[in-house]
């Protein structure tokens, strides 16, 4: 392992991003002489981002932290052709409208972490279809499929899949590492941008764009990668029974938020704690020696950091605090996700199982059913045993009806 002398790579090192690196001397010299510049592309594929995308955040937020200037480039012209790598099929293609709009979502994700304006080390987000989509096909093939060998591009991991698998691989996708590639060459020329950061499933891609811009340009321009999280169970991370994990407040309450980090696995408190915090490192190692049932003293940090950084101190503690009350029993909290019902709508043989629906908690009537079946749901933390059970009036504690499904998800009814 390299011991890099630059704070922001020795940071990435020993909080356990890094996977691979091109031209690690010549990188680590370069984060420590000026302002390091870096950028991430996100693709606007939904209309906010999910904790998957966490880590490569932290990494542009390490980045501004030792004194670097991070740019967070907004796939307006990628996301019409879709990012292939690692997907079996092709990415149902969306339109300009609905790339607009979750591209409006997804930047609401970025303001707690990152400092934008117009300093040397603010950061700026900006849009790759500022120039992609003003670029010319005949320009495209001789500024940037000149410098690309199909030799090379058939044997990255995910053509070479869909290949052997006799599976289709438009050429619209095959165009996608140029387009990639080109985005790098752009912020070389327009913003001085010497990293290109991302995931491990980005390197062939990352690597395409550092060949580019020597090639195009002259530029020397370097790559890093980080790790894939998996959960210690080998679950994909930021993905849930419940679905994805957002990190808009609109798609997943503070609540929620915090009650993910609070239900990690044990084997994974410490990796979370060093990636998804700012916890020093004595602490963290600290934390990691706890068994048992401390352990949860551990998760319970964990979550209240996390939550923190993304929601606010007040939002962590009112979660916190919500989880003390529920799991005490018997108890409601005002930060448990809540859905406003009218009253004169859910007194009239209103169904226990549609409510849990309305609620988020099943993603069905039916589903809600099965879960009474199984002797699962709850309301007011009493078991429902009846599937075709109503709500009443008699219901309502503090304003409120609790319901609870499982011993981990909660929800609250309000009649308005």
């Amino acid at each position: 392992m390299s011991e890099y002398k630059s704070e922001f790579l020795k940071t990435l090192q020993t909080r356990g991003f890094i996977k691979q690196v091109t031209h690690e001397a010549e990188l680590d010299a370069y984060c420590q002489a000026g302002v390091p510049i870096a950028y991430i592309g996100f693709d606007a594929t939904a209309d906010s981002l999910h904790v998957g995308s966490l880590l490569q955040i932290m990494m542009l937020r390490h980045l501004q932290k030792a004194g670097g200037k991070p740019i967070v480039l907004m796939g307006g012209g990628t996301t019409k052709v879709g990012d292939p790598t690692d997907k079996e099929k092709s990415r149902p293609l969306l339109t300009n409208e609905q790339i607009e709009a979750n591209i409006a979502g997804i930047k609401k994700a970025f303001e707690p972490f990152l400092t934008f304006g117009d300093g040397p080390t603010d950061a700026i987000m900006v849009n790759n279809d500022d120039w992609l989509g003003k670029l010319g096909y005949i320009e495209l093939l001789r500024e940037v499929g000149v410098h690309f060998t199909i030799n090379t591009m058939v044997k990255q991991d995910t053509v070479a899949r869909r290949l052997a698998n006799e599976q289709p691989y438009t050429f619209l996708e095959f165009n996608y590492l140029l387009m990639q590639s080109y985005d790098f060459l752009e912020l070389f020329r327009r913003h001085k941008c010497r990293i290109q950061l991302g995931g491990s499933d980005q390197w062939g891609n990352i690597v395409g764009g550092v060949d580019l811009v020597h090639k195009a340009a002259a530029g020397d321009v370097f790559g890093v990668t980080a790790h894939l999280i998996t959960t210690a169970s080998g679950g994909k991370m930021g993905k849930t029974a419940d679905g994805a994990v957002w990190l808009n407040a609109d798609r997943k309450s503070p609540y929620e938020y915090w009650q993910f980090w609070r239900n990690c696995e044990d084997a994974d408190v410490g990796r979370f704690l060093r990636l998804f915090t700012e916890m020093p490192l004595e602490e963290i190692e600290a934390l990691e020696k706890l068994e048992g049932a401390e352990i949860n003293t551990a998760k319970i940090a964990l979550a209240n950091a996390a939550t923190t950084m993304l929601h606010g101190e007040a939002a962590a503690k009112e979660s916190e605090a919500a989880a003390a009350a529920v799991f005490a029993g018997g108890g409601t909290a005002a930060a448990l996700p809540t859905v406003e019902i009218p009253s004169a709508e859910l007194f009239s043989d209103y169904l226990v199982a549609a409510a849990f629906t309305a609620a988020g908690l099943t993603e069905s009537n039916g589903e809600a059913r099965r879960l009474i079946k199984q002797g699962a749901a709850k309301v007011n933390d009493q078991q429902v045993k009846d599937q075709n059970a109503t709500l009443a009036e008699s219901d309502v504690v503090d304003g409120s009806i609790k319901l609870s499904a499982g011993k981990k998800r909660h929800a609250l009814v309000k009649p308005v």
